[in-house]
């Protein structure tokens, strides 16, 4: 990889906008979180934007977090005895945390790409990414969610309805105030068609 020098011109009026939606309350909150689901095993990053993306760079804490959401016997992520020191088994497993997170139910707008998290080009999707993992744990509420259930906001249910065949039946012969109504009907008053038009000069 590269080393990537200082940004000019747009590129670095387009780096610093994306810097500013970088929130650093948000980080306490999901630092809190991933101690809490993973247990304190993970350490704590340094504050700031770069300690959030040294401690979850190379893959193993998110691979650890979205196991954590699941079963044991079914954790989708192979998480390594020794954390990755080669820069491609790094971006490897960064990966495979993606594919699980979206099999989880986290929709593709709310993932972040490899390389916003690697190479430190968009932190605030990695916690859009977490935000989405974790308001998603906390709505399935299947008992495998740890922390508190304040943190994160949950996400609209379907409620779906089941009606017997009896009231399916009721239903046809009801005529919806959208159709309008023709009690009291009548054409008394009106005016015929086809009158020439009055212009009064």
């Amino acid at each position: 990889m590269a080393n990537k020098g200082p940004s000019y011109g747009m590129s670095r009026e387009v780096q610093s906008k994306i810097e500013k939606k970088y929130d650093e309350e948000l980080e306490e909150r999901l630092v809190e979180w991933i101690i809490a689901q993973c247990g304190p095993d993970v350490g704590r990053p340094d504050r700031g934007r770069l300690g959030f993306q040294v401690w979850l760079k190379n893959g193993v804490i998110l691979s650890k977090l979205v196991n954590s959401l699941y079963p044991d016997g079914s954790k989708p992520v192979k998480v390594p005895e020794n954390p990755p020191s080669m820069v491609f088994k790094q971006m490897e497993q960064v990966a495979q945390f993606l594919k699980a997170a979206e099999d989880y139910g986290v929709t593709k707008t709310d993932m972040f790409q490899t390389v916003d998290l690697f190479e430190g080009k968009d932190l605030a999707a990695v916690q859009r990414t977490l935000m989405a993992l974790g308001s998603l744990a906390v709505t399935k509420n299947d008992g495998y969610y740890r922390g508190d259930p304040n943190w994160f906001m949950k996400k609209a249910q379907e409620h779906k309805r089941e009606f017997t065949e009896s009231q399916l039946q009721e239903g046809k012969h009801v005529i919806g105030l959208q159709m309008g109504s023709n009690r009291g009907a009548s054409q008394a008053g009106m005016t015929g068609y086809g009158r020439p038009r009055q212009i009064i000069s």
